[in-house]
């Protein structure tokens, strides 16, 4: 397991090296120029000459790279004169709209994104694996039908008219709920769950539809295998044969599924971060791009690939301990 996980973070670490590089030169070797956008408005040659070589956009591109990394790994100092500004790693930059540190900029805003993610994806395992269960335990009866047809409806209803429906039934009309907006779960855990719920919920009701349909067809074919047949040979109770021998088996793809789904949820919310009004990375992400924000939208970007890569880390590491039949190659 040990020399499994070294070879999993080399792998992670090369895969990020290679997302930095990419990344890096879409956007600082594309036709607009980095520090021309860092001048802004009425910006004169002498000024630009001086914001390009405080950027280091003077030097050959794979030396800009190679500071880029080094400031990430060590930080940076960024020069303006006699003015020396000292940028701590992990060091992106800083915005050129609102001249913060792309750091504390991704530092506030993963915190809602982490919080709309995790609270969406748990209610819908939760509600995707109960409800796929339900329909295989009670297979061609008026239940599995209703289940089947509501699975149907949640996973073609767009996010964003779900999103709307609820704002408008529990927020406007029943004000059972307050208009959405975070709360830490530090100050406030009651608040910060009761403003979230509305978003999970709307999050929530796609992937739960898709667990669902994931859920019945993994546990109807592993109702077949004969590993199952075997226990209730040995008349083990139906109860003990589900949570025993089947769910295992029927839920490990799942896992897989779920961590990819999980880092999705975080970076690509950008409509119910911005339906509900909340701060999150989605948000940074559209802002940066109206201004044409270059170190917010590598920053974002970056984190992004970074989440998708643990995400799939983890997943590898709890297929192989969920299902010890999977081999650690």
């Amino acid at each position: 397991m040990i020399g499994y996980l070294v070879r999993r973070i080399i792998g992670a670490a090369v895969v990020l090296l290679a997302l930095s590089a990419i990344v890096y030169g879409l956007f600082y070797a594309g036709p607009s120029d980095p520090a021309l956008l860092a001048c802004g408005k009425g910006c004169t040659p002498d000024r630009l000459a001086v914001v390009k070589a405080s950027m280091g956009l003077d030097k050959p591109l794979v030396d800009q790279y190679l500071s880029f990394l080094h400031a990430i790994i060590l930080g940076h100092d960024y020069s303006s004169g006699p003015t020396v500004q000292h940028c701590p790693a992990p060091c992106l930059g800083y915005s050129f709209a609102t001249d913060q540190p792309v750091t504390t900029i991704l530092s506030t805003a993963l915190p809602v994104s982490a919080s709309l993610a995790l609270g969406a994806m748990a209610l819908s395992l939760l509600l995707g694996v109960g409800a796929g269960l339900v329909t295989v335990l009670s297979r061609r009866r008026w239940l599995d039908h209703g289940l089947n047809a509501v699975v149907l409806v949640g996973y073609a209803t767009p996010v964003f008219l779900v999103a709307l429906v609820l704002l408008i039934v529990f927020c406007a009309d029943l004000q059972w709920l307050p208009f959405p907006t975070y709360v830490p779960l530090t100050q406030d855990p009651a608040g910060w769950a009761q403003n979230l719920l509305l978003p999970w919920i709307a999050l929530a009701l796609i992937q739960a539809a898709a667990y669902a349909r994931m859920t019945r067809a993994q546990t109807l074919e592993t109702l077949g295998e004969d590993h199952v047949r075997t226990a209730r040979a040995y008349g083990l109770p139906e109860r003990r044969v589900i949570t025993g021998h089947v769910l295992r088996g029927a839920l490990t793809p799942l896992v897989t599924m779920a961590a990819i789904d999980l880092a999705g949820i975080m970076t690509s919310a950008v409509l119910t971060e911005t339906m509900f009004g909340l701060p999150g990375i989605g948000q940074a992400l559209v802002s940066a791009v109206g201004s044409t924000d270059l170190p917010v939208i590598v920053g974002v970007t970056l984190t992004a690939g970074a989440v998708y890569v643990l995400a799939n880390a983890c997943a590898d590491i709890l297929y192989a301990a969920i299902d010890p039949r999977v081999e650690l190659a």
